[in-house]
């Protein structure tokens, strides 16, 4: 099928075709989104519509659940208000969200580590909590544990060049090993973003300050969220956040620190991609994998436990 061309027109078409009352607000693109654009819709909504993805089932996901989970989180995350149906002109799925106010990490920075660390953890303690029987289970890769995902890592370490990693490759590989050694979890499946990268949280005043793109969103093991000590939080903040969020034991901690390996590999990864100029690369990922991995080589779970 023949990729349909995302501009200003089609959206504002769709708008007034099946929600004319707010085709008339002013409409700008978003920059980033591979799999799904965005698209600024006035001051307080966005357009998010399915670019390369064709699997309505994220999408759904997020419009059945996040009315559910936003309130009792204590960071705006976007809550869909209007559903797009596909039809002849774009036979794809698009929603109307609520706009998260911010700048993606990957184009800021976080200067107030601590806050941030904190900001994090209350964060994923309110979303950490059991989920109803018919929550999603059945998503990407961020679902599975670290033993699931050693093809993953294996494929992600062999595709970088050698001097991306350097002498690393043995500790990174240790880091690897022990979380795949981990005992699994054991607790009741809770709620886990399931994506939490640099993209997908937003900053402002040198902290978190958002946390988009649920369409990951199922119910597992947090470890795949607690990754983000390391992935999203400067050098040193780790331990703060795992104090705070006070609720990981040592096997936790050890699962998320491997799957922070990963994220950081395949984050590196894009960014090869990027300075190639291969589709869908992210040029400015790479760097931010890089200082992803050094905090995990430096951070240990040893500093986190007595």
């Amino acid at each position: 099928m023949t990729e349909i061309e995302i501009t200003a027109g089609l959206v504002r078409d769709l708008l007034r075709d099946q929600h004319p009352d707010l085709a008339g607000l002013p409409l700008r693109e978003v920059d980033g989104g591979w799999g799904n654009q965005m698209w600024r819709l006035g001051d307080e909504l966005a357009v998010r519509i399915q670019r390369m993805d064709t699997d309505p089932d994220d999408q759904l996901k997020e419009r059945r659940w996040l009315p559910l989970l936003a309130p009792r989180l204590p960071l705006p995350v976007p809550v869909p208000v209007r559903g797009g149906t596909p039809c002849e002109r774009f036979p794809k799925m698009w929603t109307v969200m609520t706009w998260v106010p911010g700048l993606p990490l990957d184009r800021g920075s976080i200067t107030r580590g601590g806050h941030a660390a904190d900001t994090l953890a209350a964060f994923l303690r309110a979303l950490h909590v059991p989920a109803p029987a018919d929550a999603p289970v059945d998503t990407g890769w961020g679902a599975l544990t670290p033993r699931d995902c050693t093809e993953g890592f294996d494929r992600f370490l062999g595709a970088l060049d050698a001097d991306a990693i350097g002498a690393d490759a043995a500790d990174v590989r240790a880091v690897w090993d022990d979380a795949v050694a981990a005992p699994g979890w054991e607790g009741p499946p809770v709620w886990v973003h399931g994506d939490l990268h640099p993209a997908n949280v937003v900053v402002a005043d040198g902290t978190l300050a958002g946390v988009v793109d649920f369409g990951d969103l199922f119910a597992g093991d947090p470890a795949a969220d607690l990754a983000a000590a390391w992935v999203l939080l400067p050098t040193g903040a780790a331990a703060r956040f795992f104090a705070a969020y006070a609720e990981a034991d040592e096997a936790t901690v050890r699962r998320a620190r491997g799957l922070a390996a990963l994220k950081s590999l395949f984050l590196m990864l894009m960014g090869q991609n990027g300075d190639r100029g291969l589709p869908g690369g992210k040029p400015a990922w790479g760097p931010a994998g890089r200082a992803a991995l050094d905090r995990v080589l430096a951070e240990r779970p040893a500093r986190f436990h007595g």
